[in-house]
């Protein structure tokens, strides 16, 4: 046995930050990790798909110039040297990881999978490990739905489809989230042949009803989109894969071909690899981590973040997580973690970006007022020839405090922001009101959108 007075399980960048901070103070700490160091995000998740669909957006730009009066034509696409350049900054980001890890004297790195054995105990590579305090990052995996027959294709994932050589002449997404629109876009940007297969009846269902829907108008313009499928079936075809679906309503079967298929259903949590109820912490009903409200698990001293946790799936939100986490471990004043003000961006096109809630979460404990603007409603928006994104505020009526705030069109990632810091303050719309915004400029979006708040009537739940 091991004893040690920090415990981190996970390296991913929410382990990393408790890690660190944990060596600071010169106490023994152990990290176990059997993956790449910097989990998910550096490694198969933000990092490099963002590396893609940058390119992807560039030409997506060149090809609507020709609205503008910019008559330009992409005479090549180097699919190749696009992922050798995203393999090349994943593996360097990695090395600068791991060389500040291997340099930490206080540290006792484990590279295998490890698992509770009793209350603050855990084995990894056949040693016992103990500690006064734990924290979990062991984020998650993808899903893979229970469709017959899926296991005898070579199916990729968001991780797989890194290591692709040459661009597929066309791809079977199974799915319709943020990786399925993202990497639809990207591969229909590069030159192939997209079909998406959702189940649910609008893509991106988080969203908004009309950025949903929206973006399914768009998309469709690029790439094939069927709702309301169920995948039944998915079996090897000469040259290729057939993927066969019931359509959910009507029952009518559809088939389709492509040379690759992607795999985009969702992702689980690791949880259930790591025996945690050996130790006496609670998971819900999906393998997710029970914390409260200060990301403390059942088990005293044992705190849990990011993807382990059935929370917000994102990078920003799990680094945040761990600052509170640390915080709470070493404070008697403890910190919450506010899950409304978390922000989040889908990259595909048009973008997607959103904080707090949706019209419909809002509608049911509060008297709102929602404001819509489109891009064309302010000189910048005609400027760039968006004819068809929008913002759309959320807002309690007599507070005038923003509830949630969602935009879809160029630069929703960027243009969020403001709305995401005043939130974060526990500002009303006079925060923005009160700043001006340069004129002639996208962020005129936002006040736009608040200027037309209106009443709408209160969503009654019938459950």
């Amino acid at each position: 046995m091991k004893d040690y007075d920090y415990l981190i399980i996970g390296g991913g960048t929410a382990g990393l930050a408790i890690m660190f901070n944990a060596v600071s103070t010169q106490a023994k700490v152990a990290l176990i990790e059997k993956g790449l160091i910097g989990g998910t995000c550096h490694n198969v998740g933000c990092v490099p798909s963002k590396m893609l669909i940058y390119p992807a957006d560039l030409i997506l730009t060149i090809r609507k110039a020709a609205k503008l009066g910019i008559m330009a034509e992409i005479s090549n696409i180097d699919f190749g040297s696009i992922i050798k350049r995203m393999r090349q900054y994943v593996d360097d980001g990695r090395e600068k990881l791991e060389e500040m890890v291997m340099t930490i004297r206080n540290l006792d790195r484990y590279s295998e999978e490890g698992h509770f054995v009793d209350d603050y105990t855990v084995e990894a590579g056949g040693e016992r490990i103990r500690a006064k305090k734990i924290f979990i990052a062991s984020g998650s995996r993808n899903q893979i739905p229970p469709v017959r027959g899926i296991e005898s294709v070579d199916y990729l994932t968001n991780e797989s489809l890194l290591n692709l050589d040459q661009k597929p002449e066309s791809m079977i997404i199974i799915g319709g989230g943020y990786v399925a629109v993202e990497y639809g876009h990207f591969f229909a940007s590069v030159g192939t042949k997209v079909t998406i297969v959702e189940e649910g009846n609008r893509l991106v269902s988080h969203e908004e009803p009309e950025i949903s829907y929206l973006l399914k108008e768009e998309i469709l313009k690029r790439m094939q989109v069927h709702t309301e499928i169920h995948a039944t079936e998915v079996r090897k075809d000469r040259g290729g894969c057939v993927v066969n679906g019931k359509h959910r309503e009507t029952g009518n079967k559809l088939e389709f071909t492509a040379e690759r298929v992607l795999i985009a259903t969702g992702r689980q949590s690791n949880a259930d690899l790591l025996k945690v109820e050996n130790s006496g912490i609670d998971t819900d009903g999906k393998n997710y981590i029970k914390v409260d409200e200060y990301l403390e698990t059942t088990k005293e001293n044992i705190w849990a973040v990011g993807d382990a946790i059935n929370k917000l799936m994102f990078t920003h939100s799990g680094d945040r997580e761990a600052e509170i986490a640390w915080h709470n471990s070493m404070n008697d004043k403890k910190r919450k973690m506010d899950f409304n003000t978390v922000p989040h961006a889908i990259y595909t096109q048009p973008t997607i970006a959103a904080v707090g809630m949706t019209e419909e979460q809002a509608g049911k404990d509060h008297e709102i007022l929602v404001g819509v603007a489109r891009y064309s409603d302010i000189v910048q928006g005609d400027v760039m020839m968006e004819e068809s994104g929008f913002a759309k505020a959320i807002v309690e009526k007599g507070t005038e405090k923003i509830l949630g705030f969602h935009i879809i069109g160029p630069h929703a990632q960027i243009l969020i922001q403001e709305v995401t810091n005043v939130m974060a303050r526990g500002g009303s719309i006079n925060d923005i009101r009160t700043g001006m915004h340069i004129f002639p400029s996208l962020s005129e979006l936002i006040p736009e959108a608040l200027r037309n708040l209106k009443e709408v009537s209160p969503i009654r739940d019938n459950s």
